[in-house]
C-alpha cells in the first residue's frame, strides 16, 4: 500500500521545511510513504527547498495557475507514481502532519473513498467572527448542493483513494475544495469527516483576499458545479419560474375574454406569450444541457479508464 502526500505550494520556502518535517515516515497498514511537492509557479526557492528537505518528487507548473489547477496536476502525478492513497495538504503549515494517520484510516478500512479533515473552526483564534460565519454558511450551502454532510467544506486537508482520485476532474483554478465535494457527492462516493488539529497561522490567506471576492468566487463554483451535474433539474426550475406565471396570465386572459366576454386584455396575452416562450427556450436548453452532461460523463469514464491503465502499467 503506497501513500503519497502531495503538498500544494506557492512561494512557501519558509514554511515547507516544517511541513515536511512533521509528516509521518511510516504508518500502520502503509508500506511506503512519499512526498510530492506541487509547485504552483513559485518565484522564490520553494523548488530548491523541497529537494533540500527530502521531498521525493517535485513537479512545477509553468506559471501560477491557482490552487485548483495545482491540485488537479498533483492528483495526476500521484496516480502516475502508483499511489494507492493520496493525501492533500498545503505548504503553509496550516494542518498538523500528525493528523495524516487519522484521515487515511477510513480509506484503509474500506469505509470511505474520500476523507475530509474537519478543523475546529470555532476554536481557531486567527479566524474572525465574519470568517467563521462564512465558513458555516459555505459548508451549509455545499451540503445542500452536494447532498453530503460536510461540516468543513473548505478544508484542504483530505485523503483520497486512488479510485476516487481518478474519477475527479477539477475545472476551476481558484480552489478545489468545494468542487470536489459536489463532484464526489454526485458520483455517489463515500465521504467521511475526521476531526483534525491545525497549527498557528503563518501568513494571510491567499484565497480570501477580500470578503466579497471570496463569496462571489465560492458561489460561482458551487452554482457551476451544480448546473454541470444537475442540468435537467436546474433548467426545469428556471423554466418553471417563467412558465408558471406565463400560464396563469394566459388563463387569466382566456377567462376574461371567453368567460366574462370582456376585451382589452391583449397586453396580458403578449406578456404570457413572452413568458411561455422564455420557459420553452429554457426547457430546450435543459434538454441540450442534459445531453451534453451525458457526453461529459462518457468522456469522464474514458478519462478514468485511461488513468487506471497508466496506474496499472506503473504497478507491472
Amino acid at each position: 500500500m503506497k501513500l503519497i502526500i502531495q503538498i500544494l505550494c506557492y512561494n512557501e520556502e519558509k514554511t515547507l521545511p516544517q511541513v515536511i518535517e512533521d509528516l509521518p515516515r511510516e504508518l500502520p497498514g502503509i508500506d511506503s510513504i512519499e512526498y510530492l511537492v506541487v509547485d504552483d509557479g513559485s518565484t522564490d526557492r520553494t523548488v530548491e527547498t523541497a529537494r533540500e528537505v527530502g521531498a521525493h518528487h517535485v513537479t512545477s507548473l509553468k506559471s501560477n495557475q491557482g490552487c485548483g489547477a495545482a491540485f488537479q496536476h498533483g492528483l495526476q502525478e500521484c496516480i502516475e507514481l502508483g499511489a494507492d492513497i493520496i493525501v492533500n495538504t498545503d505548504g503553509d503549515n496550516q494542518y498538523k502532519g500528525s493528523c495524516v494517520e487519522s484521515i487515511v484510516t477510513p480509506i484503509l478500512e474500506g469505509t470511505a473513498d474520500i476523507v475530509i479533515g474537519t478543523r475546529p473552526i470555532e476554536e481557531i483564534e486567527e479566524f474572525s467572527w465574519l470568517k467563521k460565519k462564512l465558513q458555516r454558511i459555505g459548508s451549509y450551502v455545499a451540503r445542500r448542493f452536494s447532498g453530503e454532510e460536510v461540516p468543513d467544506a473548505t478544508s484542504g486537508f483530505r485523503a483520497f483513494s486512488a479510485d476516487a482520485a481518478m474519477h475527479l476532474h477539477i475545472t476551476t483554478r481558484y480552489s478545489h475544495t468545494l468542487e470536489t465535494i459536489i463532484q464526489s457527492g454526485r458520483l455517489n462516493m463515500e465521504i467521511e469527516q475526521v476531526p483534525i488539529e491545525v497549527n498557528a497561522k503563518t501568513r494571510e490567506s491567499r484565497l480570501m483576499t477580500s470578503i466579497s471576492q471570496y463569496i462571489w468566487r465560492s458561489a460561482f463554483i458551487i452554482l457551476r458545479s451544480y448546473i454541470r451535474y444537475s442540468p435537467r433539474q436546474t433548467f426545469l426550475f428556471l423554466s418553471s419560474i417563467f412558465g408558471i406565471p406565463g400560464l396563469l396570465i394566459c388563463l387569466r386572459f382566456l377567462y376574461y375574454s371567453f368567460i366574462l366576454d370582456k376585451s382589452g386584455y391583449i397586453q396580458s396575452l403578449i406578456l404570457a406569450a413572452v413568458l411561455l416562450l422564455m420557459s420553452f427556450q429554457l426547457l430546450v436548453l435543459g434538454i441540450i444541457a442534459d445531453l451534453v452532461g451525458l457526453n461529459r460523463r462518457l468522456l469522464q469514464e474514458n478519462y478514468y479508464l485511461n488513468k487506471r491503465q497508466v496506474r496499472e502499467k506503473h504497478h507491472q
